[in-house]
């Protein structure tokens, strides 16, 4: 088990990845679904709050940074009209979901629940962002991805025990990061079309 003082870097290094990625933002080179990045922002604040009320420590940093750096490149995202990605109906109907599963977690109002629609919610609003990294890889930028994933390990690497209220949300951010990593880094969509297209 490591020290808790990990949980620090490895919300640094997502930090690190999160500032790149909004850099790169600004600039135009990336294109963030703005669905995605807004909902992100929203349904990992709840699972904070959540961990918060439970009593989870320190790790529930992870929580709060990746809810609070992805509503730094929504807002990013409208600076530099060459960042802006067109929204889809699929897009909406994602959001939609996302938020009738924040809704729930208002209704519900219990620790564990909570964590669980969050989870919900923030999957949902990930498909969109899923789609993009598989069709449109270059929109996207790999590392900082990867840099978050690093950062939720060292932070499972802090913890006594793993229970769902401590774990259950960045278990899935790693899962779900670790997905977009691999879709833009190595070019999954493209591969998966390109064997389609020689098999015609």
């Amino acid at each position: 088990m490591l020290n808790q003082n990990f949980i620090i870097i490895g919300a640094l290094i997502g930090a690190v990845g999160s500032l790149a990625y909004l850099v790169d933002t600004v600039k135009g080179k990336v294109k963030p679904n703005r669905v995605s990045f807004l909902l992100w922002s929203i349904a990992p604040l709840i699972a904070f709050a959540a961990q918060i009320e439970q009593g989870v420590g320190l790790e529930s940093l992870m929580t709060f940074s990746t809810g609070f750096l992805p509503l730094t490149t929504f807002i990013a995202s409208f600076v530099n009209k060459k960042a802006e990605w067109k929204i889809t109906k699929f897009d909406l109907v994602c959001g939609v979901l996302s938020i009738l599963g924040l809704i729930l977690w208002i209704v519900t109002k219990v620790g564990n629940i909570a964590i669980t629609f969050s989870i919900l919610a923030d999957a949902l609003a990930a498909i969109p962002t899923l789609v993009k990294a598989y069709r449109y890889p270059d929109t996207e930028l790999a590392w900082p991805w990867i840099a978050t994933v690093f950062g939720v390990i060292l932070t499972l690497l802090t913890l006594n025990r793993l229970t769902f209220a401590n774990s259950g949300f960045i278990i899935y951010i790693l899962i779900v990061n670790t997905l977009i990593f691999s879709l833009v880094q190595f070019r999954i969509g493209e591969k998966i079309a390109s064997k389609k297209h020689e098999s015609q």
